[in-house]
């Protein structure tokens, strides 16, 4: 059972009378009341213990509402405060709003209005704490030592991660498709002295090749049917921000060589308009295709490549971080069954076992949908392997994974012997591909090609 707590108000005022009637009144309303009869006491007060909200008037003998209102708000600028006086003016009344007052009242007061005030300067106060608290969770959920990851490969992203972020490098973060690569960006960004800026999301593939620039760049008025006004684009909005360039490798050549403009100007035009705008922006890019491959075949501009290529971010796929698969599966599980009010304790040790061996071509993004759907239609307090996905437990061979490999490994033989045979033997269990391959030997793919060539093995 919560227990909701009133919230306290704290009355000041030297006319005593009006002070108790006022105490009786809010009372009456549910709240808890607490009452300073001069500005000092009002001071001394909220320094000694927590109010939700100060009701005050403006002219008393030792210390003004004005001055106890600055100084409760040099001490407490979150406090909502509402000032009352018999002597009303729009001086005193813009004076004391300056000062930080959340509402003025004059005197006689009306009680139903006092009542009104001090309903939305509580709720007021409320939706900015509630706001701050939703802030300082967004912003840890991507502080580096967040990321969910102890494998080597997510280690060494982390790191590169740590030196790139506070940097205003254009990076370029490669990946296969549900690695996460927007969550790296947001993780950049929110750890570069831009966090408190804008961080503006562009998927390039999901907006057609027609509205891309428009969308980029924004448009006049009249620029082209439906323009009925000027609006402004992802870029001016990112300005003095982060702009993510998501799927960037989907984009035309003529819109590659207005992207490679930004980037060495850091200028714009709106469609239709002739006015360049500055910018003060940071880009990040993103990509699932092999860039260097794209530039080769034609594809992607040479000198835009080579711009976004400052610093380049590749994220493991899931097959090759097997060490992370138990903590993210941990952690997806911890979230929906928050989410769906579920009690699940955990994965019995062939579900877990079958997770870790399965390939994930979909990466964590599948993971997370498994995981989803297993916690919506558990019946149980464990996930088995009957509430995985037939993908997942048709592709476990049991008997494989308890058998090793045949190799006729002799005492005396020369070591780049025996690799060379492992390699072997692991490539032809693996059907000849060679990111299973490495995955199985846990080594990276880059690792295998050197060893591959430097065997001699096609």
């Amino acid at each position: 059972m919560i227990i909701q707590r009133s919230p306290h108000i704290l009355i000041v005022d030297d006319d005593i009378n009006h002070l108790k009637t006022l105490q009786t009144i809010i009372k009456s309303w549910g709240y808890k009341v607490s009452t300073a009869d001069d500005g000092v006491k009002a001071v001394e007060n909220v320094k000694e213990r927590p109010f939700a909200l100060v009701l005050m008037d403006i002219r008393m003998a030792q210390m003004s509402g004005i001055e106890a209102l600055k100084h409760i708000k040099q001490y407490n600028p979150a406090i909502p405060i509402i000032i009352m006086t018999a002597y009303s003016s729009v001086d005193s009344a813009v004076e004391t709003l300056k000062s930080g007052a959340y509402d003025y009242l004059t005197k006689p007061l009306d009680f139903e209005v006092l009542k009104i005030s001090l309903a939305r300067a509580l709720e007021h106060a409320g939706l900015k704490e509630e706001n701050a608290t939703l802030k300082s969770k967004l912003n840890s959920d991507y502080e580096m030592e967040n990321l969910i990851g102890k494998s080597q490969p997510m280690k060494e992203l982390i790191d590169m991660m740590s030196m790139v972020a506070p940097s205003e490098a254009t990076v370029l973060i490669t990946g296969e498709s549900g690695t996460g690569k927007e969550l790296i960006a947001k993780s950049i960004h929110h750890n570069s002295q831009r966090k408190n800026q804008p961080f503006v999301v562009v998927n390039c593939a999901a907006i057609t090749e027609t509205l891309l620039e428009s969308e980029l760049f924004g448009h006049e008025k009249g620029a082209f049917t439906g323009a009925d006004k000027r609006r402004e684009g992802r870029f001016k909005q990112a300005d003095r921000g982060t702009i993510f360039l998501d799927e960037i490798g989907e984009t035309s050549p003529a819109m590659q060589a207005k992207l490679l403009r930004v980037i060495q100007e850091r200028e714009i035009q709106r469609v239709g308009g002739d006015e360049t705008l500055s910018l003060d922006v940071r880009i990040l890019a993103a990509t699932n295709r092999n860039l260097e491959e794209e530039v080769k075949a034609g594809k992607f501009r040479e000198d835009l490549f080579y711009r976004l290529n400052v610093v380049t971010l590749r994220i493991p796929p899931l097959r090759e971080r097997q060490n992370d698969i138990p903590l993210l599966a941990q952690h997806f599980l911890e979230k929906y069954a928050k989410k769906n009010h579920k009690r699940v304790k955990g994965f019995s040790p062939l579900a877990m076992n079958m997770l870790i061996k399965y390939a994930w071509p979909g990466n964590v993004r599948e993971l997370e949908n498994v995981i989803e759907r297993a916690v919506i239609l558990l019946p149980d307090e464990h996930i088995t392997e009957k509430d995985l996905p037939v993908t997942i437990t048709s592709s476990y061979d049991e008997k494989k994974e308890e058998t090793a490999l045949p190799l006729q490994v002799a005492a005396n033989r020369p070591l780049n012997e025996i690799e060379k045979e492992a390699i072997l033997a692991t490539l032809k269990d693996s059907g000849g591909n060679k990111s299973e391959t490495a995955r199985r030997l846990g080594i990276n793919r880059k690792t295998l090609h050197k060893k591959l060539k430097d065997y001699g093995i096609n």
